[in-house]
């Protein structure tokens, strides 16, 4: 597989059925929708596959079954999250011994760290295999947050190629894109933002709307590509209604709902997390609904 990532790349949901085992059959027809539908890689446990509340052999089972089901035809690149070191290069070179053709990588944090321990952790994983790496940046979210200084410095290791951005600061991402360079290359997360990114000069994007709405996703990427940024922007701003739905309700609970509505017995969020109520996923529906007409 070319290590030329790219494009829209979905973080996957996690089926997990009420007894804790992965619902293979349920990910793979996932998996395979999404690349009939024109997706340009897989992420199984990005934020949208709940990695957080996965055990070692669940998170094993959804990037074997991701791995199996892509098949080759579009990259997989696999979800590393944890809070130490140790943890992090065993999930790194499970997911080279699987077959993964990247690794994403997360990281998880209870106490403060420094710069220099947060840039440790990631060199760790970087040198635990010869994939390509993604790191992963969500202010919003992670207790410890990468630095444009610490990116900098991330970059010039060979392997980290990539960085997912999900700040939704365009000035930060100017700024990291001044800093590193032809080093390494940028996706979006999926809300008001990709299209900028990719005016900017971005990759294209990596998030779990892409789950439920490829094909619009997919459009908004080519005109993109294309130049097209008037027909672009009036496609980022359809996709942008869903967005303001999923920041009102949990993340994973509003993509299983509607790849349930969608036909996908991916089932509920994982506990503690709660499905969606009836009003709001009849809500979620009804956006999913009218964007994929």
């Amino acid at each position: 597989m070319p290590q030329d990532f790219h494009g829209v790349m979905p973080y996957l949901v996690s089926p997990v059925s009420a007894d804790g085992v992965v619902k293979e059959r349920v990910l793979g027809d996932l998996c395979e929708h999404l690349i009939a539908s024109g997706v340009h890689g897989l992420v199984p446990l990005g934020s949208t596959g709940e990695f957080a509340y996965l055990n070692t052999t669940q998170k094993e089972a959804v990037i074997a079954t991701t791995i199996a089901a892509a098949a080759g035809r579009v990259p997989v690149i696999a979800g590393v999250a944890a809070t130490t070191v140790a943890d992090a290069v065993a999930q790194a070179k499970s997911a080279a011994r699987a077959g993964a053709d990247g690794i994403l990588a997360i990281l998880e944090a209870y106490f403060p760290l420094s710069e220099v321990q947060i840039e440790s952790y990631f060199a760790a994983i970087a040198a635990a295999t010869d994939l390509p790496v993604t790191l992963y940046t969500n202010p919003n979210f992670q207790r410890a947050d990468l630095s444009i200084t610490s990116i900098e410095r991330l970059s010039r290791i060979e392997t980290i190629r990539y960085l997912k951005d999900a700040s939704s600061n365009t000035g930060r991402l100017l700024s990291i894109m001044n800093a590193v360079g032809d080093r390494m290359k940028i996706f979006s997360a999926s809300a008001h933002i990709p299209a900028c990114v990719m005016l900017l000069g971005g990759q294209g994007w990596m998030a779990g709307p892409a789950c439920v709405v490829p094909k619009p996703s997919i459009r908004l990427y080519d005109l993109c590509r294309a130049g097209k940024w008037e027909e672009a922007m009036v496609g980022q701003r359809a996709l942008w209604s869903i967005n303001e739905l999923f920041a009102r309700h949990n993340l994973a609970a509003c993509i299983k709902a509607g790849l349930e509505s969608q036909g996908f017995d991916v089932g509920d969020p994982l506990p503690p997390q709660a499905p969606l109520g009836a009003e709001a996923r009849a809500t979620v529906v009804r956006a999913l609904e009218k964007l994929n007409k």
